[in-house]
């Protein structure tokens, strides 16, 4: 045994010292170059694309240049040496503008072992199409492994805003696997910045997560694991900011979400999970989020239990801070219900509309120590149950604070409106006698029909107030110093939290992957 695993350590590390690094240049190369020297690169992208290389090669493409063209990783690399794509010289970064030239800026379809950094992307065509800056694809594959998508640029992607299926915009991770269920194991998006994007920031889209037939339902819920998203900017979004799909244990941490929704009159949100178990949201910030077609910062939604929202910032979305729904009642197998969401200590800042929309019959939620401002003249209807193919059921409220320097309203919605908002009924409508339950909650400033009593307070969060003036900005117009930006706003949302809170966020680890052949925890 230990003269076969010395042979295998061996055979790794002439795999990766056997690697070659390849340069690509659009001004000084030639495509008919070696590529194996600064000083003989090739030229185009379609010698990447068309090439096949080994463990450990590395793609290297100079600073500074320019293609009118898209990239295509065509090898997959190993656990020990991965195939990665970078940058080297010096200035901007290289750029690639596949506008009218191809769907995405960057595939990687049906490879593993990928590391993609430090690369400019646009995607921008005469007319609205479907375009993407980064297409992540695992197509009737079965599970491919650890693929990295950091550092990025990505800009300027005209997908067709209106369309609800999101399968375009900035960075797009899709599974499908109708003759061999497909997933990724260890994903990871971090440290990108994605400005003015169509329809969504980051998305997954995936047909593994079951169908119903005439009859019956079918599942085929086959989700990714050690999906992460982390540390990524997304500002100008026509429609949703992030979206993970069919995910267990997904973990997103430190994004910040600015301006979704903003050409789109479909529901949209600023981020949300979708047929998801045990999902992860925390240290998240999401504004300015455009409309009342949902239009809240944060969405806790349907085929999906276990998620988690600790430790976010919603900050003056037009339709709110938190939405929970689904359409129907949660059954075994996953089937297109919500349970087990937890909301807790998080800031919704001056968001309008609503604070908590509870649509449809999710079932124990846990919306525990938020604090909740209201801005001067607003109206909210600071919790509101409405039906969806029914109403919520066993959803507790304690310890959140409720500070209303407007007016904030509690009840159900009496009536929809075009507008995607509601007028407002007194009680919990058809979600009386549900289990709605409200424990140890404060109510500052101005209240209608509250479920507990008013006291006595200020309602303004004046050191909330003066901490969120402080909050560091980005231009992604100009995108120098991120790294230096990154820091200094996750600082600040610590020191927002612990203002709040009286002690820093505490912050959590991803759930434990269930071991099984399947890995299928249903």
């Amino acid at each position: 045994m230990r003269i076969l695993l010395l042979a295998v350590c061996a055979g790794l590390i002439f795999q990766a010292a056997d690697a070659t690094t390849y340069y690509v240049s659009s001004e000084a190369g030639r495509d008919t170059n070696a590529g194996t020297s600064e000083q003989s690169p090739w030229q185009s992208l379609d010698k990447v694309n068309s090439g096949r290389f080994l463990p450990g090669d590395r793609i290297l493409l100079r600073a500074g240049s320019h293609w009118q063209s898209s990239l295509t990783i065509p090898s997959s690399g190993t656990a020990v040496a991965p195939i990665s794509v970078d940058r080297y010289g010096d200035g901007p970064m290289p750029r690639i503008d596949a506008g009218d030239v191809a769907e995405n800026a960057l595939t990687i379809l049906n490879v593993e072992y990928v590391q993609v950094r430090n690369l400019e992307l646009t995607n921008h065509g005469k007319s609205p199409a479907v375009r993407r800056g980064v297409l992540i694809a695992a197509d009737n594959i079965g599970t491919l492994h650890r693929i990295v998508i950091s550092d990025l640029y990505i800009h300027d992607v005209n997908g067709a805003a209106e369309k609800k299926d999101r399968d375009y915009g900035g960075i797009l991770f899709r599974t499908t696997g109708k003759s061999a269920p497909s997933r990724f194991a260890g994903l990871r998006i971090e440290r990108n910045i994605i400005w003015r994007v169509d329809r969504t920031g980051i998305a997954g889209l995936s047909d593994q997560f079951g169908v119903t037939t005439k009859f019956e339902w079918v599942s085929s819920w086959y989700p990714s694991f050690y999906v992460v998203i982390r540390d990524n900017y997304i500002e100008d979004v026509g429609g949703d900011g992030i979206t993970p799909w069919v995910t267990y244990g997904a973990l997103v941490e430190h994004n910040i979400v600015v301006r979704t929704a903003q050409r789109t009159t479909e529901n949209s949100a600023g981020i949300w999970p979708w047929s998801t178990d045990n999902t992860l949201f925390q240290l998240n910030a999401a504004s300015f989020t455009k409309g009342t077609h949902d239009g809240e910062g944060f969405d806790s939604d349907y085929n999906s239990r276990g998620t988690k929202f600790i430790y976010n910032l919603s900050r003056e979305n037009d339709g709110g801070f938190m939405m929970v729904c689904t359409p129907t009642i949660w059954e075994a197998g996953n089937f297109i219900g919500n349970t087990g969401t937890v909301i807790r200590s998080n800031i919704s800042w001056h968001d309008h509309t609503r604070s908590f929309a509870l649509s449809g019959p999710s079932l124990n939620t846990l919306i525990e120590n938020n604090a909740i401002y209201i801005a001067p003249g607003d109206n909210v209807q600071s919790v509101l149950t409405t039906e969806w193919s029914g109403w919520a059921k066993d959803v507790t409220f304690r310890g959140n604070l409720f500070a209303s320097q407007g007016t904030a309203v509690y009840g159900h919605a009496a009536a929809a409106n075009k507008d995607g908002t509601y007028e407002y009924g007194a009680g919990w409508g058809g979600a009386r006698g549900h289990n709605i339950v409200f424990e140890d909650n404060r109510f500052l400033g101005n209240h209608v029909d509250p479920p507990e009593p008013v006291t006595p307070g200020d309602a303004s969060g004046q050191e909330i107030a003066e901490l969120m003036q402080k909050e560091p900005h980005f231009d992604p117009a100009a995108p120098v110093g991120f790294a230096d930006y990154l820091a200094k706003h996750r600082a600040w949302m610590i020191e927002l939290f612990t203002r709040q809170f009286g002690h820093p966020p505490v912050l959590e680890a991803p759930a434990p992957i269930p071991v099984s052949s399947s890995a299928n925890p249903k």
